[in-house]
């Protein structure tokens, strides 16, 4: 039976925050983008956790709500500058390799993130390591920490949860909502971050996430 290692994309595989401040460094200069940047990290949420939209709207509605805070507001032509430079986001730089491993070891992966279809796919292409399967908000119109990815994933697969391990950054998005489901959880601290709740494993990037998926999965 495989055994599975379910993942968040966008701040775990992929470094939006490489991606999104690049866009508002371009819009509003490079003093200004650190601290956009973490404003445009609180108020995303609060926009997913309205009427459902597609990523690309959210993306859109959070730069225009971040741009208005400031008195700035978007600049002409650029409403969709965040969705439009998604797809050249980078992926971290351990991550193909390791991702890579695990295939070799027999793991199957997945990717539950709170984007759409045509995204994640360019995301996928940028990560450059085949993924078995993609659960993302526009196929559940639900955007995590609701529980309806992982609800779908087991849908789906069928999957054995004893041999399944969810891997992220977000401890808001990914880790405890995971846990309120009864999975393991590896959680990404890249940014030394104090854990609540705790995971069960944690790991500054994904380099040592081979050896620690062989541990935590049983069977």
């Amino acid at each position: 039976m495989s055994r599975w290692a379910t993942f968040d994309c966008y701040g775990t595989l992929i470094d939006w925050n490489a991606g999104i401040g690049t866009v508002l460094e371009r819009l509003y200069g490079v003093e200004q983008a650190p601290e956009l940047l973490r404003r445009y990290h609180e108020l995303e949420p609060q926009v997913q956790a309205e009427a459902y939209r597609s990523y690309a709207e959210v993306l859109s509605l959070t730069l225009e709500r971040l741009a208005n805070e400031i008195g700035h507001g978007v600049p002409e032509g650029e409403s969709g500058a965040l969705a439009q430079s998604l797809p050249e986001w980078p992926t971290y730089l351990e991550v193909p390799e390791t991702l890579a491993e695990l295939r070799r070891r027999g793991w199957s992966l997945a990717i539950l993130s709170n984007t759409d279809r045509e995204l994640i796919a360019a995301s996928q292409r940028t990560l450059g390591v085949p993924i078995d399967l993609a659960v993302v908000a526009d196929d559940i119109r639900s955007y995590k920490p609701a529980p309806l990815h992982w609800e779908y994933f087991f849908e789906l697969t069928t999957a054995d949860r004893d041999r399944h391990v969810h891997v992220a950054a977000s401890l808001f998005h990914d880790i405890a909502p995971a846990q309120e489901l009864g999975l393991k959880t590896v959680w990404i601290n890249r940014l030394g971050e104090q854990a609540d709740p705790e995971p069960d494993c944690e790991l500054p990037d994904l380099s040592g996430l081979p050896d620690a998926l062989d541990e935590l999965a049983t069977g």
